[in-house]
Formats: C-alpha cells, structure tokens, sequence
C-alpha cells in the first residue's frame, strides 16, 4: 500500500544504519516519585513508564525500547523531557528518519522474537543494531504514513475513553440504583429482601469422563466458567457424554454464574443451548427478572469475592449463592432497571465492535505499508 506520489523503490537497511542505540542509565529507586508535579520528568525502563524523577537524561522525540522483562521488546514514543533507565533502549534517530514513523515501525517488527537467554530473556543493542527493515528513502512518506497511523491511534485512543466512561456510568447508576438512591417515578415501595435460594432453582454441571473418547467431539456445546459470556465453544460433548455424566443441559437466556477458577463471581446469560461442568451454576428465578438479577449479581461481586473467598483462596457454591439476599422491587421497576442498565450495555457492546474494528484497520496498514 502506497500514496500514489511515491514511486520510488524501498531500501533494505539494518536499523544501525537508521539511528544509534544506547542503553539508559541507572536510576536508584530513591530518586523514582510516584506522584508528579511541574518539576518532575517522566521515567522510563523497561516495563515502559515506571514512576517521575526530579532528573532527566533526555529531551526530545524518541522511541524506547524495553530491553527485560515482561513487556521485552515493547515500544514507547517519548516526548518532552525524560529520564531513560538501563532497562530501556534509546533510539536517537538520523536526520533523515521519522521519529513517529520509526516508531511504528518498531512495534511492526515484533522485536521481542530477537531475545536472548532463558530465565530471563532480554534484548541487547547489539542484536537490536542487526535487526533488517525495509524503509522508504523519502522521509515525506515516512511522515505520511505515521499521520495516518497516528491518527486510528488517536481514534483509538478516544474510543477507549468512551468505552470506559460508559462502565463509569453503568457502575455509577447501578450503585445508586441497588442502594435505592435512585428511583424511577411512580415506585415507592420498599424493596422486598429474599434469600437468592427461595426465588427459583439451581443446578450445576459435570464433566464426562475425559478416558472415554466417545463422550468427546460431539455436537454437544460444552460451556466452560470462561465461556459464560461467549456465543461458542471450544469444546464439544456427545449425547453419550451428556447422559454418562453429571453435565447439565442449559437454555439460551439462562443466567449462568461461575463458582470457581480464574472468573469466579463472573455472571452472564448463556448465548448459547449446551451442557455445563461442575464449575459453573444455572440460576432460574421466574419471579426475578433476569437482566434485573443479572446486574445486581455483577454489581455485588467484589462484594462476595472478599466475603467469601479470603485472600483469593476457595471456592465459591450452590450454597453460598443460594445464600445471598437480594433486595427485590416490584416487578414492573425490575423491568425499567433492567431496560436501562441493559440500554448502557447495548452502547458498550456497539463501542466495543467499533474498537475491534479500530484495532484490526491499525494491524491492517502496520501489514500494507512495512514491506
């Protein structure tokens, strides 16, 4: 992909003949404040921005490096006066290159796989210098493509910000909503407080029997904790799986609630007509609205997590679930909290596709326009 009034052939380069390297320099974490103010400079290692120095080293446009750690290979536009450590390699660019541009072209190149060493692979100057790209000679057409990057980034950057003061509200209305500071007119009843186990019925899965190869790669959607908001499976079961086993069938609409694993507390509503493992509760509440429900469960979360799984540790159960009391309006306010609350998500789910779509344009032209 090129703008039609650059013609001209793209060279094969190393990155040293592009720009020179260094290695930051050591700064003690005495020297490291968390909390800035006019008079402190960004600082800068591996793990990217890790704190503000009343120091800096640099001033100017550069693109970092992270040389260790988990985030080894990643890339950082600096801008203004920094203070670059050990941790961080510092690309100081000829007078011909772009710095936005070498930047993108950086993250293009996936720098992590040029690593070295097991326990704790890093990137040193060295194999970064040696590292081939192909760059256009013009530095117009670099700045042209890093304008046009720049700006899904920006876009990006905006569409994140809607996202997350969409969930900003949706928690923010819900809190008042659930801690009846807000009503809708017309109800001014008091809320009904039931125990969840009194409102409908539940049942949990299980898994068949993984020896038995015939209850496998069925046509049967297998629904795993992580899978409670998902429209697929990696998985399937037979009907032969289905009816040697505890695993229980569950309806599209069903409200669906993770007792234990790394989305413990997470709630949803099955998209999707399959079987359950034992790690995961079907909750049938016909008095309930279940989007009504669905939200209060969500909004309480972190409140049964801390209660019930000290220090992260346990599981949660049927019985823990079933012991919840939840504050229950009159069925018609059940019904305006719900079309709200769900509206919120409707919004968050279309800025989400938008995102998506964002961020694959973006991985779309890093592929079109680095040859």
């Amino acid at each position: 992909m090129r703008f039609k009034e650059f013609q001209d052939e793209w060279e094969r380069k190393k990155l040293n003949d592009l720009c020179k390297m260094q290695a930051g320099k050591f700064v003690s974490a005495a020297e490291i404040i968390e909390k800035p103010d006019a008079h402190l400079f960004p600082c800068y290692g591996g793990n990217g921005l890790r704190g503000y120095t009343k120091s800096f080293n640099h001033d100017g446009k550069y693109p970092l490096i992270g040389r260790q750690g988990a985030l080894c290979g990643n890339v950082t536009l600096a801008d203004g006066k920094f203070y670059a450590t050990e941790h961080a390699v510092v690309v100081t660019l000829n007078n011909d290159v772009d710095a936005v541009w070498m930047f993108y072209l950086l993250t293009h190149l996936n720098l992590n796989q040029y690593a070295t060493g097991q326990a704790q692979p890093g990137l040193s100057v060295q194999n970064l210098e040696k590292v081939e790209a192909t760059i256009p000679k013009s530095k117009y057409e670099q700045q042209k493509i890093a304008t046009v990057l720049s700006t899904i980034d920006e876009r990006i950057q905006t569409q994140n910000k809607i996202i997350e003061e969409l969930k900003s509200l949706k928690f923010t209305l819900s809190k008042k909503i659930f801690i009846r500071q807000l009503r809708f007119d017309n109800f001014n009843k008091d809320w009904k407080i039931k125990r969840l186990g009194e409102a409908g019925t539940f049942f949990s899965g299980g898994t068949p029997l993984t020896s038995q190869r015939h209850y496998y790669n069925g046509n049967i959607p297998f629904i795993k904790s992580g899978e409670i908001n998902a429209d697929y499976t990696e998985q399937f079961i037979s009907e032969e799986g289905l009816k040697n086993s505890s695993a229980k069938m569950v309806e599209v609409g069903d409200l669906i609630y993770a007792l234990y694993g790394a989305t413990s507390g997470e709630v949803g509503i099955s998209k999707i007509r399959g079987a359950i493992n034992q790690a995961i509760l079907c909750i049938r509440t016909p008095h309930i609205n279940t989007i009504f429900l669905l939200n209060y469960l969500k909004f309480q979360k972190e409140s049964i997590l801390k209660t019930y799984l000290q220090g992260g540790q346990g599981n949660l159960s049927t019985e823990i679930i079933k012991s919840l009391e939840i504050p229950i309006p009159h069925p018609d306010e059940q019904i305006k909290i719900a079309d709200m609350l769900s509206a919120i998500d409707n919004k968050l789910e279309l800025e989400t596709a938008i995102l998506n779509l964002l961020t694959k344009q973006k991985k779309h032209l890093l592929q079109q326009m680095f040859i």
